[in-house]
């Protein structure tokens, strides 16, 4: 919309659009221990996950990765169709694999 000029309702107040921010809280800011006791607890639900558990977590990751690269590929590219966006996809996957032999 650019280069045209809105107006607010007639009927709106003044500081209607007006937000006020959200304190910010320094004690929010994990410290190292908590990191490490965050990661500790992953580890250790990891290692009660079940085998099947596992991998459905990994195929799930997977696909939240390739979700996440068409977005980039499409923001990259926008001129692709979807056909174009999945070819470059599986390129990229390629590469990665030729990447991990070497």
């Amino acid at each position: 919309m650019r280069g045209v000029l809105l107006s607010m309702p007639e009927d709106a107040k003044a500081n209607s659009l007006h937000e006020e921010a959200t304190a910010y809280r320094s004690s929010t800011v994990p410290t190292p221990e908590l990191i490490d006791e965050l990661y500790r607890e992953e580890v250790l639900d990891a290692r009660r996950m079940k085998p099947e558990e596992k991998l459905l977590l990994g195929q799930q990751l997977f696909e939240a990765a390739c979700r996440i690269t068409l977005a980039g590929i499409q923001n990259q590219f926008p001129e692709l169709d979807e056909k174009g966006r999945l070819e470059m996809l599986h390129e990229r996957l390629k590469l990665q694999r030729r990447m991990e032999r070497e």
